[in-house]
Order: C-alpha cells, then structure tokens, then sequence
C-alpha cells in the first residue's frame, strides 16, 4: 500500500524517482523498491517522506485516506488543486473575513 501512495505523491508533484530519492537523501534503488513494495522503509525514512509531501503518516501506511488529519481545534479545507500565491493570498483574506464576522469562534 504504501508504494501506491508514494508513486501517486511523487506523480502529483511531477517528480522521478532519481529526484525524489535525492531530495529526501535515499538511494534511488532503495526508493524504486519501496514504490514497488520490494522495500519496507524505515520509520525514520516514513516521517521524512510524510514531511516532505506534508501528508500524515496514516495516509501514508494506507490507515486513512485523509492526507491531512484534523487535530483538536484545527480545521482543514483539502482543496482540489494547488493554488497560486495570488488565490492563496485571497482565499485568506476572505477567511479572515469570515471570521471577523463571527469573532466568538
């Protein structure tokens, strides 16, 4: 399961494997087997690669299809693509906004 979830994060973000393995600093060879589950990799390798994607470790193992878990008193919005910083910039301004419409919460 987590080969799936690799090849499908390193896809999204347009990367090979040879530049994925160099980036998070694992062996191109030993990163090709963990995409082909050949290779479980270590703990230490998980957290890295789920920092690195910034996606949690439950997504990551297959326990969760949420990439991003919702901690006690924080919020998520998942949006379908990635935005520019311009309709980043506005999509926290209208946020802002509606908070300040409702300032008990």
């Amino acid at each position: 399961m987590i080969g799936e979830r690799l090849m499908e994060l390193r896809k999204d973000k347009g990367l090979t494997q040879k530049e994925l393995s160099e980036i998070l600093f694992i062996n191109y060879r030993t990163y090709s087997g963990y995409e082909r589950d050949e290779i479980e990799p270590s703990d230490e390798s998980k957290v890295r690669i789920a920092q690195y994607f910034n996606v949690s470790l439950d997504y990551l193992l297959g326990i969760s299809d949420n990439q991003h878990p919702i901690r006690k008193g924080d919020e998520y919005i998942r949006l379908p693509k990635p935005l520019t910083e311009s309709a980043r910039q506005e999509l926290n301004q209208y946020i802002r906004f509606l908070m300040s419409k409702n300032p008990d919460k």
